[in-house]
């Protein structure tokens, strides 16, 4: 599930930046039509939940094994 949620986190990221530019770039060549700005809220509404999902995560499951990071590997 965890790794489920962290692929569609990532290529959720990149259509939202493939939008984000192409609002940019469109900008630049002409006037964009007013729903075209709206186009980056459905893959900004999957990225809140999923990146809400992956930070707390650590919170929420305990400790995990391994070793601490304060006292990692040379």
């Amino acid at each position: 599930m965890n790794q489920a949620i962290r692929i569609i986190h990532r290529l959720t990221s990149l259509l939202f930046s493939l939008i984000v530019a192409s609002i940019f770039a469109g900008m630049a060549i002409t006037t964009l039509p007013e729903w075209f700005y709206y186009l980056p809220l459905p893959p900004l509404a999957v990225l809140l939940p999923t990146g809400l999902y992956m930070f707390f995560l650590p919170y929420l499951s305990g400790q995990r094994d391994g070793v601490p990071a304060s006292k990692g590997q040379a």
